[in-house]
């Protein structure tokens, strides 16, 4: 179904990212983002907040390597715009290496056009790390390289704030992710209650809340794939029925209990 203007100009606003970072220009891609934006790249590490700090990060992680973007799907709801994807990063040692990912960009109208004021990046870095070393010597090299460009550009703090992200919920948490879908595929209201927060706050589609029971009755025929474990959230592809779309899955601070659950679909139910 045809977007309306708001999502047009978006979507046109995202879709000049990967534009900017294919022509390696920096100005162009910090100026994608509002004064005060945070990049959670990857989510789990520490912030990047500021253009100052996200230009930090574009010199650390963008302006070295070739990166390509393997866009599957663009979903907009509301002022937020999420992709299914998986990048293609090939750095100065020839390593190349590709990565499923999700992206979600919440956006803000400045007045001066829409800006990104949050890009939260739902990758695995110990996947990402994994699949450098398979490389060989080039991917050893491109290691050798970024560790002495990130404490350059990011500090000590900075350095150790990225590797957070090797701290996530992890296999536990999309183990629940999904025994949280197949409780509501099979319409196990309690199950799907005994997994939530008391307070769990259930979204389908993003923007829509609704309760518990609407929730296990609507994605009864939900199915996904690619489940990504960053920070505290577990994200999935999924299909339900005719729309295709991402999930979001949060989990508390210090517990196992999920607090919420966002599905952006393609298509309103």
């Amino acid at each position: 179904m045809p977007l309306d203007p708001t999502a047009e100009h978006l979507l046109a606003a995202v879709q000049a990212s990967p534009r900017a970072v294919a022509a390696h220009d920096k100005a162009a891609w910090v100026g994608l983002f509002a004064d005060d934006a945070a990049v959670h790249d990857p989510v789990g590490s520490r912030a990047h907040v500021g253009r100052d700090a996200i230009a930090r990060f574009y010199d650390t992680f963008i302006g070295p390597n070739s990166i390509a973007f393997r866009v599957d799907r663009d979903l907009v709801a509301g002022q937020t715009v999420v992709r299914d994807l998986h990048i293609e990063t090939t750095m100065s040692t020839g390593a190349t290496v590709t990565v499923p990912m999700h992206l979600r960009y919440d956006l803000v109208d400045t007045g001066a056009g829409w800006r990104i004021v949050r890009l939260a990046a739902h990758w695995e870095l110990a996947v990402m790390i994994a699949r450098l070393l398979r490389t060989g010597v080039p991917g050893l090299l491109a290691g050798a390289k970024l560790g002495p460009q990130l404490v350059a550009n990011l500090g000590v703090s900075g350095a150790m704030g990225m590797m957070r992200a090797l701290r996530s919920v992890g296999g536990p948490g999309k183990r629940a992710a999904r025994h949280l879908f197949d409780a509501a595929a099979v319409t196990d209201i309690g199950r799907v209650r005994a997994l939530l927060g008391e307070h769990a706050v259930l979204e389908l589609p993003a923007g829509n809340p609704i309760s518990v029971e609407e929730f296990t009755n609507r994605a009864r025929t939900m199915r996904w794939d690619k489940m990504i474990a960053a920070g505290r959230t577990v994200s999935a592809s999924v299909r339900l029925g005719e729309s295709h779309g991402v999930a979001f899955v949060e989990f508390a601070a210090n517990s196992p209990r999920i607090v919420s659950v966002t599905i952006f679909l393609d298509a309103n139910l």
